[in-house]
């Protein structure tokens, strides 16, 4: 447990570390505007290399390679992991229409805002999301965070808790009442559940990875058709 507390850890102080030095230097040189399109995009890229790194680094500290556990795609994976992305689609937009109809609602993720034209954010973000944010965050929370716990407890604690720290890690990240943020936080840890047992029954990071990938592509989707 304390192992996978440090890796978040870890994750989070490398990405800071690096964002804001990254996005101040780029809008220096006049490689972006800040608060632009390109500003958030780098921003976003940074960030999660951040995590990308800080997984690295806790894996060669550790000597835990073996908790990165990959292989190639079959088709019936290739299957699962775009039947997951909907399911978890599906189960967010009913979550959010329960929510309403209860008088209640979500934080907006401030990585859905654009800061310039939506149609190129929601774009690149598709790309984004696909190539760096889901495998990224997947790399992180399932692979070493919960392939971490997995070795003291059983899979359902591993799960429960990495799923956990994943919605708490999004709680920053969000604008809204403190309710809707906390909402947010509870939908973000139920999809990193199902991602989970996803993990838990594959065996292989990569499959969550992508799936997490295009359920997030899709949200963007869903935005730039809205924008259009």
């Amino acid at each position: 447990m304390a192992s996978a507390l440090f890796a978040v850890l870890l994750a989070l102080l490398v990405a800071s570390a690096v964002t804001q030095p990254a996005s101040t230097l780029a809008v220096r040189a006049g490689l972006v505007v800040e608060g632009g399109n390109g500003w958030q995009l780098l921003r976003t890229i940074v960030q999660f290399g951040g995590f990308l790194l800080a997984a690295l680094a806790y894996l060669a500290i550790t000597d835990e390679w073996d908790l990165f556990r990959l292989s190639r795609l079959s088709r019936r994976d290739a299957g699962l992991v775009v039947s997951v992305a909907v399911a978890l689609l599906v189960f967010q937009y009913a979550a959010l229409f329960g929510l309403q109809l209860a008088g209640l609602g979500t934080a907006r993720n401030q990585a859905t805002v654009p800061g310039g034209d939506p149609i190129i954010y929601y774009l690149a973000m598709i790309a984004v999301s696909l190539l760096v944010v889901g495998p990224v965050e997947e790399l992180l929370f399932r692979g070493v965070v919960q392939g971490g716990i997995r070795r003291a407890f059983d899979a359902l604690p591993a799960i429960l808790i990495a799923s956990l720290l994943f919605g708490l890690i999004h709680l920053p990240g969000v604008d809204g009442s403190p309710a809707e943020q906390w909402a947010y936080v509870g939908i973000a840890a139920t999809l990193g559940c199902v991602l989970g047992l996803l993990y838990e029954r594959t065996d292989n990071v990569l499959i969550p990875g992508l799936a997490h990938g295009l359920y997030n592509a899709m949200i963007y989707v869903v935005l730039l058709v809205d924008s259009l």
